[in-house]
């Protein structure tokens, strides 16, 4: 199946109705991370799964059903992200009914691995059924303005062969029929650690459009659906760094990732929700050859290595 059809684009909002997504039989909100938490982020995480959700409105141009919303509890409120299981659309290679509960586990990960990329993010009923919930990141989608994006300063085109100091080569684009530029990204200490979270997690479908920035110059990545395949699927724009070794400050993360997964650990129980048994076996050997190998993996060949539309 084509991307465009796996990762919906942000876009409009219009009134959600009731008829959209059909619900499915009531669950108890399950946040990604015990609650009570001192973090800002595990704070947030039990927020999401506990708060009233009220959806307010739908991004109309998604390929799956994904719903602006709040989520407050009489003292607290957030915005968020509600995506319905019972609206994802099948795909080819994952298992129906799966993204939700891949996108909750892309947090986990980031959460174990102690990197702040993934805005909090949990499983949880809502009126359409079990879904996916995340905090919003950026102005209300109906604010009159382009949403959000980081990639405008951290990815570009440019007509050149090779890249600028402080920029990393991706590769050769065609823009026109006939003519080319050369793909650049920023040789950013964030997006070098968002590489290493998607090649842990798989990551099929990294875009230029899920980078989101945040407040005090943070990045937020978003659309973690397509991942924890047991096939090699890494399809990204953050080439830069392939082949080159680790950084320490990924090294160590690693490690307690790796450890983090024991079986039997908090982390596996949780993820075991989320994910099947398969794919936290596939994800303990990534984090494992990672580790072994010391560097950012290369593309196979055995998957198109970029997303399409990269944006």
């Amino acid at each position: 199946m084509p991307a465009p059809e796996r990762i919906p684009p942000r876009g409009g909002v219009s009134p959600a109705r009731r008829g959209d997504a059909a619900p499915r039989a009531a669950a108890p909100g399950v946040p990604a991370r015990p609650p009570g938490g001192d973090a800002p982020q595990d704070r947030t995480a039990a927020l999401l799964a506990r708060g009233e959700l009220t959806v307010v409105g739908r991004i109309t141009d998604a390929s799956n059903a994904v719903l602006y919303a709040t989520v407050a509890d009489g003292r607290d409120a957030v915005p968020c992200v509600y995506k319905p299981v019972a609206g994802e659309r099948p795909l080819w290679d994952f298992p129906r009914g799966t993204l939700a509960g891949r996108e909750v586990a892309a947090y986990e990960v980031c959460r174990a691995l102690g990197w702040d990329l993934v805005p909090p993010t949990v499983l949880r009923d809502g009126p359409y059924g079990e879904g996916m919930c995340q905090q919003w990141i950026g102005p209300p989608p109906d604010g009159g303005g382009p949403p959000p994006n980081a990639a405008e300063q951290l990815l570009d085109l440019v007509d050149a062969e090779e890249p600028e100091p402080g920029w990393k080569a991706v590769g050769l684009a065609e823009t026109a029929p006939g003519r080319t530029a050369l793909l650049v990204h920023a040789d950013d200490a964030r997006l070098r650690r968002l590489a290493v979270l998607d090649a842990v997690i798989n990551n099929a479908d990294r875009k230029g459009g899920h980078l989101l920035p945040a407040p005090g110059g943070g990045l937020r990545a978003i659309d973690h659906g397509v991942t924890f395949h047991t096939d090699n699927k890494l399809r990204t724009l953050l080439w830069g760094w392939a082949g080159e070794p680790l950084p320490e400050d990924a090294v160590d993360p690693l490690r307690r990732l790796k450890h983090a997964l024991a079986d039997g650990s908090p982390l596996s129980r949780r993820l075991s929700a989320l994910i099947d048994a398969t794919e936290l076996a596939a994800l303990r050997r990534r984090t494992e050859e990672l580790l072994a190998s010391g560097r950012h993996p290369v593309p196979t060949g055995e998957w198109p290595a970029f997303p399409w539309p990269p944006i």
